[in-house]
């Protein structure tokens, strides 16, 4: 006896209930026709993960209901399939306007035109970038099905990392755990998931199927990757990361139990991941909200030339602008350097010279700050004066402004309010220093989008950094070395690992206590900065909720 089972790994928008539904027929249809009798889609398929606030809409939720009318009516004919859909489930009327009690986060299960079974979450994560108790109530049953002579027992994500659910699944008969999931990327998480569900596997004594999904939601990346592992914890079968696929597994029944079998994609590089998932975070920012294309500016910088590549890899070239705003204090090898790798990618590139702008202001505001030196202010007014030009540039033509700013710069407030801050999207919010030059020289030594190899001319990465705002500046004349900097930030604010403790790893306690003081006085700008990729477990926004008004010091 065996069973051919199909896990839809799609890439679903938050909201849009008839295309995604149409999605889940389509590769339902697909599946069936290459021998399929069981599809598993991820969780919340049906509506996108996550909807946030949008759950609280009764309108939202009974769009959810319609849809899944019309998957199973659309699937009516298909005898002996089951598609397991996720979705959110409301205790209210149907066809009636009413205050909703109750949401669950759920999942059906269609077959021939009804629904036959239905499992709502029992496991509801409340942290990192997870809000499912504001929203949700918890399950209290155990779903056991059969298809083909094999029973399954249906968990949703997080219900998989605690032991109850899985052993209720057993002890109700279950002969393979059927998992749906909508986990989000970070650095890391791939082998984490795979090993956590091998333990529990193994402790069930049962194979297990993971239906992942994939694609960019605002700052989470969902990374695909589904996978199954026999009952022993093994490795059985693995889909490719960070694209659409369908999914085909092999279940076999025999005295000694079920087996499970089928292609097992290789698993990539930490660098490769990453990339993959800054790519895929523009892509669907953009394309899913409507922009015609991105717009940056061009610095000649590392930072620039990182998030440049990542466009063009994610867009194309014609959907890419960059803009050269040269100040009286840019050096001519960051125009030469930005000029050339705008040639390499093939993208539009403009020179605009903020020079003229900046002595205006000057000049307007030369009886204010009359007797004053200058200092941090006239190296703000020139930041400010591009985010005003690129912005103009954005209003004009549609095109969304990626900023260039990296997590060492928003940790520590190395960055201008309103200045290169000013943008609709952050790619490398996320990325440290250290590592936004690991992934350059990684890009460079890689082409995983056919745009071109080494796109990054060389100076620019072994170059010292400078925002190139005063005379001779370079960044470690106001920030540690990188190196230092980044160490310190992993442990303080991606660990919470304490000042003492930090201390005590060999790191000079002045340093530590000035960027944790930097961080912490900094917190007002983060506020205010635009969304960006999360691709660490703890990342600026959602991960990280400090208050700015606090009197507290560590």
């Amino acid at each position: 006896m065996s069973l051919s089972l199909c896990i839809a790994q799609l890439n679903f928008v938050v909201g849009d209930m008839s295309g995604n539904a149409q999605k889940i027929i389509a590769a339902a249809r697909d599946a069936y026709a290459r021998g399929a009798r069981l599809v598993l889609t991820p969780e919340l398929a049906l509506c996108g993960y996550a909807a946030e606030d949008l759950f609280l809409r009764p309108a939202f939720m009974a769009a959810c209901d319609d849809a899944l009318d019309a998957i199973a009516r659309e699937l009516a004919g298909l005898k002996g399939l089951h598609v397991v859909v996720g979705h959110p489930l409301g205790d209210h009327e149907r066809g009636r306007s009413v205050q909703i009690q109750r949401r669950f986060n759920a999942a059906s299960i269609v077959c021939e035109g009804r629904v036959v079974g239905r499992y709502a979450k029992r496991e509801l994560p409340n942290y990192q970038v997870f809000d499912e108790r504001r929203y949700f109530t918890p399950g209290q049953d155990t779903l056991v099905f059969e298809v083909e002579g094999v029973r399954l027992g249906l968990l949703i994500c997080e219900d998989a990392w605690f032991d109850a659910p899985a052993r209720l699944a057993r002890e109700a008969g279950a002969q393979v755990l059927a998992v749906i999931n909508a986990s989000p990327f970070h650095v890391g998480k791939g082998q984490e998931r795979i090993d956590r569900m091998s333990d529990r596997a193994r402790a069930a004594g049962l194979p297990l199927v993971y239906a992942h999904l994939v694609g960019g939601q605002d700052e989470v990346v969902f990374d695909g990757g589904s996978f199954a592992v026999s009952a022993d914890g093994r490795l059985a079968a693995r889909a490719p990361a960070f694209q659409e696929q369908l999914c085909f597994m092999q279940l076999d029944v025999s005295a000694q139990g079920v087996t499970v079998s089928g292609p097992v994609a290789p698993t990539a590089s930490a660098e490769a991941d990453l990339w993959d998932a800054l790519v895929l975070g523009v892509r669907d920012y953009v394309g899913k909200n409507g922009f015609p294309g991105v717009l940056l500016g061009l610095s000649g910088g590392i930072d620039s030339a990182l998030v440049l590549a990542i466009a063009v890899d994610a867009l194309g070239a014609d959907k890419v602008r960059t803009v050269m705003m040269p100040s009286p204090y840019t050096a001519d090898i960051s125009w030469l350097d930005a000029r050339e790798m705008a040639q390499r990618l093939g993208v539009r590139y403009d020179e605009i010279s903020i020079a003229p702008m900046f002595e205006s202001f000057k000049a307007a505001l030369a009886s204010e700050f009359a007797g004053r030196s200058e200092d941090t202010t006239e190296e703000n007014i020139q930041a400010r004066i591009r985010g005003v030009l690129l912005m103009a540039l954005s209003n004009k033509f549609g095109s969304i402004v990626l900023t260039t700013g990296n997590k060492s710069e928003m940790a520590t407030g190395y960055c201008t309010l309103y200045g290169d801050m000013a943008g609709g999207f952050a790619v490398i919010k996320d990325v440290l220093k250290t590592r936004v030059f690991d992934l350059a020289r990684w890009r460079n030594a890689h082409d995983p989008y056919g745009t071109g190899a080494n796109p990054i001319p060389e100076r620019i990465i072994t170059r010292p950094p400078s925002a190139e705002l005063r005379p001779d500046q370079k960044d470690q004349d106001s920030l540690p070395p990188y190196e230092v900097l980044d160490a310190i930030l992993a442990r303080y604010m991606e660990e919470d690992e304490g000042i003492e403790a930090i201390v005590a790893e060999g790191f000079e306690r002045a340093v530590v206590e000035r960027v944790a003081r930097l961080i912490r006085l900094n917190e007002y700008k983060r506020r205010q900065a635009p969304l960006g990729i999360r691709v660490t477990h703890r990342s600026f926004g959602k991960d990280w909720r400090y208050p700015i008004t606090a009197r507290f010091r560590a």
